[in-house]
Protein backbone atom coordinates (compact mmCIF):
# COMPACT_ATOMS: atom_id res chain seq x y z
CA UNK A 1 0.00 0.00 0.00
CA UNK A 2 1.21 3.50 -0.63
CA UNK A 3 0.85 5.11 2.49
CA UNK A 4 3.26 1.99 3.65
CA UNK A 5 1.03 0.75 6.80
CA UNK A 6 0.15 -2.98 6.96
CA UNK A 7 -3.26 -3.70 6.62
CA UNK A 8 -4.33 -4.32 9.89
CA UNK A 9 -7.66 -6.44 10.11
CA UNK A 10 -7.87 -6.51 6.28
CA UNK A 11 -7.22 -10.20 6.23
CA UNK A 12 -10.44 -11.82 8.02
CA UNK A 13 -9.82 -14.72 6.25
CA UNK A 14 -6.36 -16.80 5.74
CA UNK A 15 -6.08 -19.17 2.74
CA UNK A 16 -5.26 -22.65 4.35
CA UNK A 17 -5.26 -24.31 0.65
CA UNK A 18 -6.63 -25.41 -2.34
CA UNK A 19 -9.03 -28.77 -2.20
CA UNK A 20 -7.05 -31.10 -4.46
CA UNK A 21 -7.51 -34.40 -5.77
CA UNK A 22 -9.90 -36.69 -3.52
CA UNK A 23 -8.72 -39.48 -1.48
CA UNK A 24 -10.68 -43.07 -1.37
CA UNK A 25 -14.33 -42.85 -1.43
CA UNK A 26 -15.61 -40.63 1.61
CA UNK A 27 -15.67 -37.04 0.36
CA UNK A 28 -11.77 -36.89 1.69
CA UNK A 29 -9.08 -34.86 -0.44
CA UNK A 30 -5.43 -33.99 -0.60
CA UNK A 31 -5.12 -30.31 0.25
CA UNK A 32 -2.57 -28.23 -1.98
CA UNK A 33 -0.57 -25.36 -0.99
CA UNK A 34 -1.78 -26.56 2.31
CA UNK A 35 -0.97 -24.70 5.30
CA UNK A 36 -1.14 -27.29 7.71
CA UNK A 37 -1.64 -25.35 10.81
CA UNK A 38 -4.49 -23.97 10.01
CA UNK A 39 -6.39 -27.75 9.12
CA UNK A 40 -7.48 -28.88 12.48
CA UNK A 41 -10.17 -31.24 13.19
CA UNK A 42 -13.34 -28.88 14.46
CA UNK A 43 -12.23 -25.78 12.13
CA UNK A 44 -14.35 -24.18 10.63
CA UNK A 45 -13.32 -24.06 6.78
CA UNK A 46 -15.35 -21.90 3.42
CA UNK A 47 -15.08 -23.06 0.64
CA UNK A 48 -16.44 -21.26 -1.98
CA UNK A 49 -20.30 -20.45 -1.06
CA UNK A 50 -20.38 -23.26 1.91
CA UNK A 51 -18.88 -23.05 5.17
CA UNK A 52 -17.95 -26.85 6.75
CA UNK A 53 -16.02 -27.93 10.23
CA UNK A 54 -13.24 -30.46 8.83
CA UNK A 55 -14.24 -33.95 10.27
CA UNK A 56 -11.45 -35.70 9.19
CA UNK A 57 -7.12 -35.28 9.12
CA UNK A 58 -5.11 -37.69 7.95
CA UNK A 59 -1.99 -37.49 5.49
CA UNK A 60 1.19 -35.76 6.09
CA UNK A 61 2.16 -32.07 7.22
CA UNK A 62 3.15 -31.69 3.61
CA UNK A 63 0.43 -33.83 1.73
CA UNK A 64 -2.42 -33.24 4.49
CA UNK A 65 -5.79 -35.13 3.52
CA UNK A 66 -9.32 -33.85 4.92
CA UNK A 67 -12.81 -34.07 4.97
CA UNK A 68 -15.07 -31.61 5.43
CA UNK A 69 -18.97 -32.13 6.83
CA UNK A 70 -21.23 -32.70 4.39
CA UNK A 71 -18.52 -33.95 1.43
CA UNK A 72 -19.37 -37.52 1.76
CA UNK A 73 -18.25 -39.08 -1.17
CA UNK A 74 -16.11 -38.77 -3.88
CA UNK A 75 -18.37 -36.94 -6.63
CA UNK A 76 -18.76 -34.30 -3.82
CA UNK A 77 -15.43 -33.54 -3.32
CA UNK A 78 -14.42 -33.74 -7.29
CA UNK A 79 -17.04 -30.73 -7.25
CA UNK A 80 -14.83 -28.92 -4.84
CA UNK A 81 -11.32 -29.18 -6.35
CA UNK A 82 -9.23 -26.68 -6.91
CA UNK A 83 -11.83 -23.93 -5.15
CA UNK A 84 -9.94 -21.98 -1.81
CA UNK A 85 -10.31 -23.07 1.82
CA UNK A 86 -10.55 -19.79 3.67
CA UNK A 87 -10.16 -19.92 7.82
CA UNK A 88 -11.22 -16.71 9.70
CA UNK A 89 -8.53 -15.55 11.30
CA UNK A 90 -10.16 -15.74 14.71
CA UNK A 91 -9.88 -18.96 14.65
CA UNK A 92 -6.34 -19.42 13.56
CA UNK A 93 -3.88 -20.77 16.31
CA UNK A 94 -1.50 -18.01 17.90
CA UNK A 95 1.86 -17.71 16.67
CA UNK A 96 4.90 -17.55 18.81
CA UNK A 97 7.14 -14.93 18.96
CA UNK A 98 8.74 -14.08 15.91
CA UNK A 99 6.11 -15.56 13.68
CA UNK A 100 3.51 -13.54 11.99
CA UNK A 101 0.91 -14.36 9.34
CA UNK A 102 1.72 -12.53 5.88
CA UNK A 103 -1.56 -10.52 6.05
CA UNK A 104 0.60 -8.62 9.03
CA UNK A 105 3.42 -7.80 6.75
CA UNK A 106 1.72 -7.05 3.45
CA UNK A 107 2.03 -3.20 2.87
CA UNK A 108 4.66 -2.68 5.93
CA UNK A 109 7.65 -0.07 5.26
CA UNK A 110 10.89 -1.78 4.70
CA UNK A 111 13.68 0.17 5.47
CA UNK A 112 17.74 -0.42 5.93
CA UNK A 113 18.95 2.08 8.72
CA UNK A 114 17.77 5.48 7.46
CA UNK A 115 16.78 4.49 3.57
CA UNK A 116 13.58 3.49 2.86
CA UNK A 117 13.11 1.15 0.34
CA UNK A 118 9.77 0.22 -0.45
CA UNK A 119 6.51 -1.13 1.18
CA UNK A 120 5.82 -5.18 0.80
CA UNK A 121 3.52 -6.06 -2.22
CA UNK A 122 3.11 -10.04 -0.13
CA UNK A 123 4.87 -13.00 1.08
CA UNK A 124 5.91 -15.51 -1.52
CA UNK A 125 6.42 -19.16 -0.29
CA UNK A 126 10.23 -20.62 -1.77
CA UNK A 127 11.24 -24.37 -1.14
CA UNK A 128 14.08 -22.71 0.74
CA UNK A 129 12.47 -20.19 2.68
CA UNK A 130 9.77 -17.37 2.29
CA UNK A 131 10.73 -14.06 1.03
CA UNK A 132 9.01 -10.88 1.02
CA UNK A 133 8.56 -8.85 -2.22
CA UNK A 134 9.26 -5.21 -1.53
CA UNK A 135 7.72 -2.72 -4.10
CA UNK A 136 10.58 -0.23 -4.25
CA UNK A 137 10.36 3.32 -3.85
CA UNK A 138 11.60 4.34 -7.34
CA UNK A 139 9.94 1.44 -8.95
CA UNK A 140 11.93 -1.28 -11.16
CA UNK A 141 12.22 -4.75 -9.63
CA UNK A 142 10.77 -5.80 -6.81
CA UNK A 143 13.74 -6.28 -3.66
CA UNK A 144 13.38 -9.82 -2.83
CA UNK A 145 14.08 -10.18 1.38
CA UNK A 146 14.54 -13.50 2.83
CA UNK A 147 12.78 -13.95 5.70
CA UNK A 148 15.61 -15.41 7.79
CA UNK A 149 17.43 -14.02 10.60
CA UNK A 150 20.25 -12.21 9.32
CA UNK A 151 18.35 -10.34 6.44
CA UNK A 152 15.65 -9.00 8.93
CA UNK A 153 16.50 -7.09 12.05
CA UNK A 154 13.25 -6.23 13.43
CA UNK A 155 9.52 -6.21 12.57
CA UNK A 156 6.57 -4.03 14.29
CA UNK A 157 3.52 -4.29 12.86
CA UNK A 158 1.90 -2.41 14.83
CA UNK A 159 3.59 0.74 13.60
CA UNK A 160 3.96 -0.97 10.05
CA UNK A 161 7.55 -1.36 10.15
CA UNK A 162 10.48 -3.68 8.67
CA UNK A 163 13.60 -3.30 9.34
CA UNK A 164 16.43 -5.13 7.34
CA UNK A 165 20.40 -5.15 6.97
CA UNK A 166 21.89 -3.62 4.17
CA UNK A 167 24.79 -5.24 4.67
CA UNK A 168 23.38 -8.86 4.46
CA UNK A 169 21.20 -7.86 1.13
CA UNK A 170 24.17 -6.23 -0.16
CA UNK A 171 22.33 -3.34 -1.26
CA UNK A 172 25.33 -1.32 -2.03
CA UNK A 173 26.03 -3.25 -5.24
CA UNK A 174 27.27 -1.34 -8.41
CA UNK A 175 24.85 -0.84 -10.94
CA UNK A 176 23.88 -3.61 -12.97
CA UNK A 177 22.68 -6.85 -11.13
CA UNK A 178 20.01 -5.08 -9.20
CA UNK A 179 20.62 -5.57 -5.05
CA UNK A 180 19.04 -8.16 -3.31
CA UNK A 181 17.52 -10.61 -5.46
CA UNK A 182 19.14 -13.86 -5.01
CA UNK A 183 17.56 -15.60 -2.46
CA UNK A 184 20.07 -17.55 -0.03
CA UNK A 185 19.00 -21.44 0.26
CA UNK A 186 18.25 -20.78 3.92
CA UNK A 187 15.28 -21.28 6.40
CA UNK A 188 12.68 -23.57 6.55
CA UNK A 189 8.86 -24.12 5.91
CA UNK A 190 6.47 -21.85 8.12
CA UNK A 191 3.24 -22.72 7.09
CA UNK A 192 2.68 -19.20 5.31
CA UNK A 193 3.82 -17.87 7.98
CA UNK A 194 7.26 -15.34 8.67
CA UNK A 195 9.74 -15.05 11.19
CA UNK A 196 12.78 -13.47 11.63
CA UNK A 197 13.95 -16.07 14.62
Amino acid sequence: MADGKPRDGAAAELEAGRVGRPHGLDGSFYVTRAKARLLSVGVGVSVGARTAAIVRRAGTEQKPIVRLEGVEDRPAAEALRGMAMMVKVAEAPALGDGEWWAHELEGCEVVAGDMRLGTVGRMIELPSCEVLEVHREQGGEPLLVPMVKDAIRRVETSSGRIEVDPDFLDLSEPAGRPPGREVPREGGERDGRGGSS
